[in-house]
């Protein structure tokens, strides 16, 4: 027996063992599937995913296989929540369609996925505005869009978009963002010219990128986009930046991973439709508001939330486009708009205010411990 042939049979007796270890792990993830469902608890928790990771990832011996060990695990926890989405109750939506910003392996697809399961039929757009038109006109049901990120901030794009627009909020998801900087096959690092990604990656990598001042950066539509744009180029000068899941899907080389400056970073995606349909479990509400022009308005109106027991978790602020120098806000706080407390708050809030209107009522993210 060949050497070839000694390694092809130690390979498969190990495929054996992946195989076995595969079906044990696929049925305790049914039995987390039943539990989750008995508690109203949501598939997707990235804090306990990351912590998984970076568990796994320490027990490598070789380093050197840490994309490699990270891609694969990233795939088995996506398989996990497929299964689970397919196990549990009301999770997927079968047949319905649903927009998002990019295209196959990136963020906004994982969000999409994630959210509405293998089920549902996600469409690709290659800009916000295009998922708010789609929407419109009727060509998808939902849409999914990021509106903040925990290093970077508030996507004032979609913030505008939501202003603009009658649509609802009536679901969110975050996910873990990781950058990593990809090339074609063969490339190195000192081959590097020019790099490809979305402003929002370069802005998060910004260190990263300092040590590099001879790189020049190249605005793209979507991380995802560019990892395709460089594995069509075919030129070793070209890099992107974007998940370990378009490397993959485009078959390009990681020349460095998780190049990010905050390794806990995450993006908050949120899923608008036509209607709002709050239930028994909706937390969360979003306010689109104008304040009335007089002095101490805006202070006026955020005690509102204090004196009726209500927690506000965000205020954004953007420019009104009607009027210079005035601004509309943005709020996100707990609470449900049938419990009484809720109602008055927002009465009161609607009677000193120029204009308001409820974004939607929804559940809201569910962290780890939470």
């Amino acid at each position: 027996m060949g050497e070839l042939e000694i390694l092809r049979k130690d390979i498969d007796s190990i495929d054996a063992a992946l195989v076995e270890l595969f079906e044990r792990r696929m049925e305790l993830v049914a039995r987390v599937a039943d539990i989750k469902e008995q508690n109203g608890i949501g598939v997707l928790n990235s804090n306990r995913e990351e912590e998984v990771i970076k568990h796994n990832m320490e027990l490598l011996k070789n380093k050197e296989l840490s994309p490699q060990l990270e891609m694969f695990l990233r795939s088995v926890m996506d398989i996990s929540k497929s299964l689970q989405k397919e196990r549990m109750r009301g999770i997927g939506k079968e047949g319905v369609k649903v927009g998002f910003q990019g295209t196959k392996g990136s963020f906004g697809h994982e969000a999409a996925a994630d959210y509405f399961g293998n089920e549902a039929e996600l469409l690709e757009y290659v800009e916000f505005s295009d998922v708010f038109s789609s929407l419109e006109r009727g060509d998808v049901e939902y849409g999914v869009l990021p509106i903040e990120n925990s290093s970077t901030g508030s996507i004032t794009q979609v913030y505008d978009l939501l202003g603009s627009y009658g649509f609802y909020i009536v679901g969110e998801i975050c996910v873990k963002v990781s950058h990593n900087l990809m090339a074609v096959k063969g490339a190195r690092l000192e081959d590097i010219k020019e790099v490809y990604s979305h402003m929002q990656a370069f802005e998060q990598s910004g260190r990263y990128f300092k040590r590099h001042p001879g790189w020049k950066l190249i605005p793209y539509h979507n991380t995802a986009y560019s990892a395709r744009y460089v594995a069509q180029s075919g030129d070793m000068t070209k890099a992107a930046v974007g998940s370990l899941n378009a490397a993959s899907l485009y078959n390009l080389e990681v020349l460095a991973s998780s190049i990010n400056d905050n390794s806990n970073n995450f993006t908050r995606f949120v899923i608008i439709g036509k209607e709002m349909n709050p239930d028994a479990e909706a937390d969360k509400i979003s306010l689109h508001l104008s304040i009335k022009h007089k002095p101490g308005a805006l202070h006026e109106t955020l005690g509102y939330f204090s004196e009726n027991g209500l927690n506000m978790i965000k205020i954004e602020s953007r420019p009104a486009k009607d009027s210079a120098w005035e601004y509309m806000f943005y709020i996100d706080f707990e609470g449900n708009i049938n419990d009484k407390k809720t109602k008055k708050a927002i009465e009161e809030i609607k009677a000193g205010s120029s204009y308001c209107r409820i974004l939607g009522n929804y559940k809201a993210y569910a962290r780890a411990g939470e």
